[in-house]
């Protein structure tokens, strides 16, 4: 079966396979030659039989045959077939007096009819659109058996081996019961893993999955959102707060952004971690707490330079299990299929067909290398089917434009280097201010004065219904 990921990035052109029926053996010839010269797989059959004892609910071509035939006919070889496989394309050809039966037999599902004679571009243009309508159907059933295989709307989408072995090691843990820690760049997917391995475990009846990112929530908050609170326990804590932790018993703690939890909540932490028990401020109570924790970072923890603030000992606690993802550009070979379910998944979303994908958008797809990863590749997709492709394209560049720096001084060439910076950022993260200062770097208050001063609207970089 063809995969998406081929036919959206191809190397070389996929087969186009044909199924040519006609018990006269000239017709067969002529027609099997003109089809072949179209640079066509083709198989001639001389009954319907021969075609009924080859052709499987999988095969990915098209069956031309005609109606009129000993033993079988076109009719009766179309009505087999359309019960094996309902979306498999059968042509028929058909004489005069056939054609009022042709059409019954669209009705009923065929996909269309030839009428004789025909000429050979008749033929090929049929033939040709019939095939791409099955391309586009073998598309759709792959994306749906790896949503299933990955679990519904746990998109671990990826034919190359590092997420075969990935899929692979998630089930194998999800029962398992132990503390996780996912590594990766920011958009490969950490959380859909954590996620994933919580829905593939036996605590998915139990509790909920409980997601907390630390490095959104403010410091003077955190711990209360973690730790819960009794009332009167700080000024303004009025009533009782189930902290987080707590709120996650019997089910799964995922803390995104580790790295960025302050330095005197992290011996805490540790605390919970080795003797699965929690006290809420404002009170000397300890309640136990049966919870997996699943940790995420963006830097690599074990390297000291890395980890900065992040203390050693609770890496170590963490740090039980580690899974590594990788970034979109070591599995390059995944775009295509990414691409194909993201774009069908936001057309669905903004109630709009699945527009086609053009040459400017695959060779795109083929030649960015993705710093944001899946969650750009996702956001690019909704550009496409938005049909924004080209502006998102531009705003997404990776590289500078040198064009009309002749002439420029390096000050002037450097101003407009940032504002290209900017722009990419804000179209990988749709606008979203607290992504791209978190991927520029740069404080809040600088990066507005930035964008004044290029003249950047963010709001133009968010899509609707964001």
């Amino acid at each position: 079966m063809m995969s998406p990921a081929t036919s959206l990035m191809p190397d070389s052109p996929a087969p186009q396979r044909v199924v040519f029926v006609d018990d006269d053996p000239a017709l067969r010839e002529a027609n099997s030659q003109t089809l072949e010269l179209a640079g066509m797989d083709v198989t001639a059959l001389p009954n319907a039989r021969a075609a009924l004892d080859l052709l499987t609910a999988d095969f990915s071509g098209v069956v031309v045959t005609d109606v009129r035939m000993p033993g079988i006919d076109g009719l009766q070889l179309f009505r087999a077939l359309h019960e094996r496989d309902p979306d498999l394309p059968v042509i028929l050809v058909t004489g005069h007096g056939d054609i009022g039966m042709a059409v019954e037999a669209m009705r009923q599902g065929a996909y269309d009819f030839i009428p004789k004679p025909y000429p050979a571009d008749r033929l090929l243009a049929t033939v040709r659109n019939a095939l791409d309508k099955r391309r586009l159907v073998l598309e759709n059933r792959q994306l749906k058996q790896l949503a299933n295989d990955a679990g519904a709307s746990l998109p671990l989408i990826g034919d190359t081996a590092v997420m075969q072995r990935l899929r692979r090691t998630v089930r194998h843990l999800a029962d398992a019961d132990v503390d996780v820690l996912i590594e990766g760049e920011t958009g490969t997917g950490k959380e859909v893993v954590a996620t994933a391995l919580h829905q593939w475990s036996s605590r998915r009846r139990e509790h909920a999955f409980v997601a907390v990112n630390c490095g959104a929530l403010p410091e003077a908050v955190i711990e209360s959102e973690l730790f819960g609170h009794e009332p009167g326990a700080f000024t303004g804590a009025q009533r009782k707060r189930v902290g987080r932790i707590e709120h996650a018993n019997k089910g799964t703690l995922f803390l995104d952004e580790i790295e960025s939890m302050p330095v005197m909540l992290q011996v805490k932490l540790l605390r919970v971690l080795e003797a699965r028990e929690v006290s809420p401020l404002g009170t000397n109570d300890v309640r136990p707490v049966d919870l997996r924790v699943v940790a995420a970072t963006k830097v690599d923890l074990s390297d000291p330079a890395q980890r900065g603030d992040f203390r050693e000992d609770l890496f170590h606690r963490l740090n039980v299990v580690t899974l590594r993802l990788p970034p979109l550009r070591e599995r390059r070979d995944d775009v295509g299929l990414l691409f194909s379910y993201f774009l069908s998944r936001a057309a669905a979303r903004f109630k709009m067909p699945v527009p086609d994908v053009s040459d400017g958008v695959r060779a795109y797809l083929r030649a960015h290398r993705w710093p944001g990863n899946v969650r750009e590749l996702a956001h690019f997709a909704e550009r496409v089917a938005l049909g924004l492709a080209e502006e998102g394209m531009e705003g997404s560049r990776t590289r500078p434009d040198h064009t009309g720096d002749a002439g420029a001084t390096l000050p002037q060439r450097m101003e407009r280097y940032e504002a290209t910076l900017i722009r990419d950022a804000l179209a990988t993260y749709r606008g979203d201010v607290r992504a791209t200062l978190q991927a520029l770097g740069i404080p809040r208050k600088t990066f507005y004065d930035k964008l004044q001063r290029h003249g950047i609207d963010r709001a133009a970089f968010e899509l609707p219904g964001d």
